[in-house]
């Protein structure tokens, strides 16, 4: 399978995260060797916010456009896993794999109330090795890459509570540990060193360069919604100017 040997290449594979057909499009055309989805950019795209608030079939039905626009290995990101079981969140990930979806991502983290909280550690191995059981007795051949959520959420020792995870969610037959927010070398040395899974950091303003990840041993970086939110945090200033000065001049400013 292509993408997932993408994560055992010498140099990590960077993930353009993208939200629609155009970003999509875009990504490929720019030479990126796979793209995934982000569930923040898809959400705020229409209208929701992060945290399952968009329903499966939305998601599905934009993958779909995607894919049909695209040649390239697709990932998505299904948060939780849009389902209160094991089998409501195994038919979803079929149903993404029917469509030709390379890989997913499930996060162990929940939004309640507006604040993001962790799942029970085992309760979340317990899903994963449930999935990996269905998804091979289907003979159905996707990267599980499993998020955990221990920096993102800011707890008082999240390295040893993402050590806990990581063997965990291994030990359940992952295919990969995607830990966002976590950014410090000396953190990321050790989980490397800790777990056989290809490790996925993210974009952060301190994260390091990509060559440092490399030697650290990452073997996949995402974007995860930092391009979209540039992109949208440029378009509103451009159009604030354009009341402002009442001329379509920002438009094409800085442009050839």
């Amino acid at each position: 399978m292509y993408f997932r040997s993408l994560h055992f290449q010498p140099e990590p594979v960077l993930i353009c995260n993208v939200w629609d057909v155009s970003s999509a499009v875009i990504a490929e055309q720019a030479g990126y060797q796979c793209i995934g989805t982000s569930s923040a950019a898809i959400s705020r795209m229409l209208g929701y916010s992060d945290g399952e608030e968009m329903s499966f079939s939305e998601l599905h039905d934009l993958v779909v456009k995607i894919k049909s626009r695209t040649t390239i290995p697709l990932t998505v990101d299904i948060e939780a896993g849009y389902g209160d079981t094991i089998s409501e969140i195994y038919e979803n990930i079929k149903a993404l794999a029917e469509i030709g979806v390379a890989g997913i991502n499930i996060e162990d983290s929940v939004v309640i109330g507006g604040k993001r909280v962790l799942k029970d550690p085992y309760v979340m191995e317990n899903t994963i090795s449930g999935l990996v059981a269905l998804l091979r007795a289907s003979d159905i051949s996707i990267f599980l890459n499993s998020r955990t959520d221990a920096y993102l959420v800011k707890g008082d020792t999240p390295l040893e509570e993402t050590k806990l995870r990581i063997s965990l969610y291994q030990k359940a037959g992952a295919d990969g540990i995607f830990v966002p927010f976590l950014e410090e070398k000396e953190d990321i040395k050790v989980l490397v060193e800790f777990t056989d899974l290809p490790l996925n950091v993210m974009c952060t303003q301190r994260l390091p360069d990509f060559r440092t990840l490399s030697k650290l041993g990452v073997k996949r970086i995402s974007m995860g919604n930092y391009a979209y939110s540039r992109l949208y945090k440029e378009l509103e200033k451009d159009l604030l100017e354009v009341a402002a000065i009442q001329s379509f001049a920002p438009f094409f400013s800085n442009t050839n």
